[in-house]
């Protein structure tokens, strides 16, 4: 077992997280949308993740809908102690396999109902508010959304609060109501648009929680990253998670896979070092357009 790229303590709390974590989302089935083609091998994935030493899942109760949070019951209740559960909420699945915002009031409070109902819980240990659009941020109020969480985290049914797809201003506008212990928005080897944001985070200690840290269901296809990754042997995925961790302490990963063999080449990345030459090479990739299909 690899030391998972080191620990992470989130903000304000007593929650010690690895910093190779796993996401979720991939375990439903196509289009994020009902059972997964290979129950048992979506099982057998979790429960392998756990025994690597992965103690992060992020996940949301729209991923099927419902299964993917089903499926995390089935394979791991009752859960580890040092396991931590974060969950999002602000879409809904329609019939049509369309992604719906769902913001007003009683849409949150009953996805927060549905996260603990099928991951059998009593109150979830992040919830991250997703706002934006499909990948990108918008600028726009968030405070009364945000705040119906804060009434939900009173209750005791989320212990804390972090945001998804958002803005500097709105992450500052989010902090006048609560404390907020990780963002997690679209940054990846191609997709930079939050190098500032990343390091201004880390300066408050907040987590950078990237997702399509591999460029979603368009799989990152650059030629020096082909090539550093032939260098190293290793596959140009796992440089593109090992930069990642070397990019900021405060980044924390959540790779998603169906597959236990694509799971621990994720996992050896974390154990992948990274000379400052490559470092310099990868960082000259800057931005690059993105095309991706899906919320997350």
């Amino acid at each position: 077992m690899t030391e998972l790229g080191g620990t992470y303590r989130l903000p304000g709390t007593n929650l010690t997280i690895k910093r190779m974590g796993y996401g979720a989302m991939q375990l439903s089935g196509p289009e994020i949308f009902g059972p997964p083609r290979d129950m048992g091998e979506a099982i057998a994935v979790l429960k392998e993740a756990i025994e690597l030493g992965i103690n992060h899942i992020d996940t949301s109760d729209y991923y099927g809908p419902h299964i993917t949070n089903q499926i995390i019951r089935k394979a791991l209740h009752p859960y580890p102690k040092d396991l931590v559960i974060v969950s999002k909420i602000g879409a809904r699945r329609g019939d049509d396999k369309s992604w719906i915002r769902a913001m007003a009031k009683d849409e949150i409070v009953a996805g927060i109902h549905d996260n603990l109902r099928n991951l059998k819980i009593e109150a979830i240990d992040v919830v991250n508010l997703r706002m934006g659009g499909l990948t990108n941020p918008v600028e726009e109020p968030l405070l009364e959304q945000l705040g119906v969480l804060v009434d939900l985290k009173k209750q005791g049914l989320i212990k804390h609060i972090g945001l998804s797809t958002v803005t500097a201003k709105q992450i500052v506008d989010a902090q006048k109501l609560t404390d907020i212990v990780c963002v997690q928005n679209l940054y990846n080897l191609a997709k930079r648009t939050d190098d500032t944001l990343v390091d201004d985070l880390a300066k408050q200690n907040i987590a950078y929680v990237p997702y399509f840290p591999l460029g979603g269901f368009v799989p990152l296809q650059l030629e020096t990253l082909n090539q550093i990754a032939a260098e190293l042997n290793a596959t140009p995925m796992q440089v593109a998670l090992a930069w990642l961790l070397q990019r900021s302490s405060n980044i924390l990963l959540i790779p998603g896979t169906s597959s236990r063999n694509h799971l621990r080449e994720n996992i050896q990345a974390a154990s992948l070092k990274l000379s400052a030459d490559v470092v310099s090479r990868l960082n000259a990739i800057g931005a690059a357009p993105t095309d991706l299909a899906v919320t997350s």
